[in-house]
């Protein structure tokens, strides 16, 4: 799956915010935080906006808010508040392809990698991130890369 720079501008957006919850945040201080260009920022957030995650408001006390608390804001709402639907589920769907011999195998890893990718971006939130208070899961997935490399490669040959 692909993180696109919309992705990971909004997400960042979002945890400055959560951040700085109850208060509002300027777009600038955002802006300055997290090296997002002010216009890219301004069209960020206006999708955030109409996906119902931020709201703003104008004037000297205004600024960015969440919409609701951050524990309830997904990875997953963020991808679909900016590129619509989950891509990993989009398309062409393992299940629906015929796998033998050699390759019947295949079908099973590419379900599980799906079922596995849309199962972090759903059980990760804003406020996981934010305080760095992340599931186990991703702990055990990204604590020891070098445990992924020797899995990968077998013995012997």
């Amino acid at each position: 799956m692909h993180i696109s720079a919309r992705v990971d501008y909004a997400v960042r957006i979002l945890l400055e915010i959560a951040r700085a919850q109850p208060d509002s945040v300027k777009a600038d201080v955002i802006a300055t935080a997290q090296a997002i260009p002010p216009k890219i920022l301004e069209s960020a957030a206006a999708e955030l906006r109409r996906a119902g995650l931020v709201t703003s408001r104008r004037g000297p006390d205004g600024g960015y808010r969440l919409a609701r608390p951050a524990a309830d804001i997904s990875v997953a709402d963020v991808i679909r508040a900016v590129e619509g639907p989950l891509a990993s589920v989009r398309g062409r769907r393992p299940e629906d392809v015929t796998y033998s011999g050699a390759a019947e195998p295949l079908q099973r890893v590419w379900i599980a990698l799906r079922v596995n990718i849309r199962a972090v971006l759903e059980q990760v939130s804003i406020a996981d991130i934010a305080w760095d208070k992340l599931p186990d899961f991703v702990a055990e997935l990204t604590g020891n890369p070098d445990a992924w490399t020797r899995r990968a490669v077998p013995d012997g040959s």
